[in-house]
């Protein structure tokens, strides 16, 4: 692939979060990018249910920090906006 036609680090995130994304909205939540920092920090927003959830930080690191590392492993760090990380 040419760097034209690869697909941007948002897009890689932005799958790899949609593998995430089901399982979050059958408990009435989401995730959504806030932002990809320079430094390759990853910021999301907990959405719906996840706002509020007591199982946030895990999920954050268990589910979605270890999915978009794997697919996009410059990513060096996901935090939520939202408080919770």
């Amino acid at each position: 692939m040419t760097e034209t036609t690869s697909p941007s680090i948002y897009q890689r995130v932005d799958q790899a979060l949609d593998d995430i994304r089901p399982h979050l909205q059958g408990d009435g939540g989401n995730i959504e990018i806030v932002e990809i920092t320079a430094q390759n920090e990853l910021r999301i927003k907990w959405l719906g249910t996840c706002e509020s959830c007591n199982m946030s930080t895990m999920t954050m690191r268990a589910g979605v920090e270890q999915a978009v590392r794997a697919r996009v492993p410059e990513i060096v760090r996901v935090v939520a906006v939202n408080g919770m990380s």
